[in-house]
């Protein structure tokens, strides 16, 4: 048996061809474009994910025999997009991303409606699919008048897999319609919203089969038996069931473009005042809570960029043995930030600039300065009763062990380095593709990788680092009040 994980990103698709016992026999992806027409907006057209799908199969058909024996699928997607369908399941308008800022006013405006944060179990932010909803209606109301489906980008593969328009709950739970806690659509908040729960996909659990790959499609793809589709997740979602982080007391820190730390729950317990993203996990009766910075490696690239250097040359100026934290402070909000401060506006800023400042001083500064703004999420998971004692750390930032010594610290958290291999969104969605096949159980399948360094807080160095995360913490309201 195989089965195939897909992982739908913002600038590609990954898709990863896994054998019975879930080990990788090939992978390969596909690249398209996101357009930004105007200032804060970002779209895609959906017609590319399929174009990636087609080829990336493709591929693996061609280079992978193992292919035929295809038993399952799990898509995991970009989370919060809004693609659009009529009633002829044609797209209406290019899916607008996550990541597009234009809805900011209807987002405050929903998150204002009494009860909205406590049914969503969020606060609503203008990248989540609702408040895009409410600016189409203002905006281009003969578009919002065709809208017979809203589908997620990973429902949007599924219907193309298998026909049905079906979503699960962790990507569910990213659209300000979900009553997390219930998991079940929320007529009152589908209402403000101005939407039916009919324009609403099915919703399963991501371990759970959505359906049937299409008979048609099976064919072209040279496949004989039947193939489960997955109900898939978000992409975080699908990344903790790749890493193994299903149960209390498991999470991992994700070190790429923007910052995520990410815990597992195994109850309900909404925080959105914190900014702490709270949603339904991939698999019934779990959760998962995360704070999310903006730029964690994006500041060290930023820095990089002005400096006329790579980022692990910067990097490797500062040695492997960590200092306390230096003299000259980095506020990481290069683009606004999310938990704890949902600030949009805020930008980033060095304080403590002298004449004898050096460029390592400058990294440091950056390194602690994302460290810190993870801190910031790990106090609001501590809030809630969450316990991190140990996380795996994964992304492009993990590279840097000096950095990793910077996180473990100011966290103080052990951090665990996964062996080379896979263990990302694309795994995850692969498992989950076995789970709905009925490959094995949950808890089987979603299995943490081999660990093959951990690195621990330097305890000689941790109060300093307490009294440099309390100066950062009081930099925000200062800096806020100056920009």
């Amino acid at each position: 048996m195989s089965f195939l994980g897909i992982d739908l990103g913002t600038s590609g698709l990954r898709a990863l061809l896994v054998d019975g016992g879930g080990r990788p026999i090939g992978s390969t992806e596909r690249h398209y474009p996101v357009s930004h027409p105007h200032s804060g907006w970002s779209e895609q057209d959906p017609a590319d994910w399929i174009a990636a799908l087609e080829g990336a199969v493709s591929e693996l058909r061609e280079r992978h025999p193992e292919f035929l024996a295809l038993r399952g699928i799990g898509v995991a997607g970009h989370m919060h997009g809004a693609t659009l369908l009529d009633d002829h399941d044609r797209v209406i308008r290019p899916c607008i991303l996550w990541n597009d800022t234009r809805s900011h006013e209807q987002a405050a405006r929903l998150d204002a409606v009494p009860g909205f944060r406590e049914l969503s179990g969020n606060i609503v932010f203008p990248g989540f699919t609702a408040p895009k909803l409410e600016w189409l209606r203002e905006h281009e109301p003969e578009n919002h008048a065709r809208i017979a489906r809203v589908l997620l980008p990973a429902a949007f593969l599924n219907l193309y897999l298998t026909g049905d328009h079906v979503t699960d709950m962790s990507d569910a739970a990213g659209t300000s319609w979900l009553d997390t806690g219930a998991r079940d659509w929320s007529d009152a908040l589908l209402e403000a919203g101005h939407m039916r729960r009919g324009q609403m996909p099915r919703l399963v659990e991501g371990s759970a089969p959505a359906g049937l790959l299409r008979g048609d499609l099976a064919q072209a793809w040279g496949l004989s038996r039947p193939v489960a589709v997955a109900g898939g997740a978000g992409d975080n979602a699908a990344a903790a069931c790749g890493i193994g982080a299903m149960a209390e007391g498991q999470g991992f820190v994700s070190l790429g473009t923007s910052g995520v730390l990410l815990a597992a729950r195994d109850g309900y317990r909404p925080a959105p005042a914190t900014a702490l993203h709270t949603f339904c996990h991939a698999v019934p009766d779990t959760w998962y809570q995360m704070g999310v910075m903006l730029s964690a490696t994006d500041s060290l690239n930023w820095l990089a960029r002005i400096a006329g250097a790579s980022p692990a040359d910067l990097t490797a100026g500062l040695g492997d043995t960590l200092r306390q934290p230096g003299a000259v402070r980095f506020l990481p909000y290069l683009s606004g930030e999310r938990t704890p401060h949902n600030d949009a506006v805020i930008r980033g800023a060095f304080t403590g600039l002298g004449s004898e400042t050096t460029r390592d001083d400058l990294t440091r500064a950056v390194l602690e300065g994302v460290a810190f703004g993870l801190r910031d999420s790990h106090e609001a998971l501590k809030a809630t009763g969450a316990r991190l004692e140990r996380i795996m750390a994964i992304g492009g930032g993990a590279r840097s062990r000096y950095w990793l010594k910077v996180i473990a610290t100011a966290l103080d958290v052990t951090l665990t380095l996964p062996a080379d291999g896979e263990f990302g969104a694309a795994l995850g969605a692969a498992r989950l593709g076995m789970a709905a096949a009925g490959a094995g159980g949950i808890r089987d399948i979603m299995t943490p990788p081999e660990v093959v360094e951990e690195i621990a807080p330097d305890a000689a160095l941790r109060g300093r680092f307490d009294a440099a995360y309390q100066a950062f913490r009081a930099a925000y309201p200062a800096i806020r009040g100056a920009q």
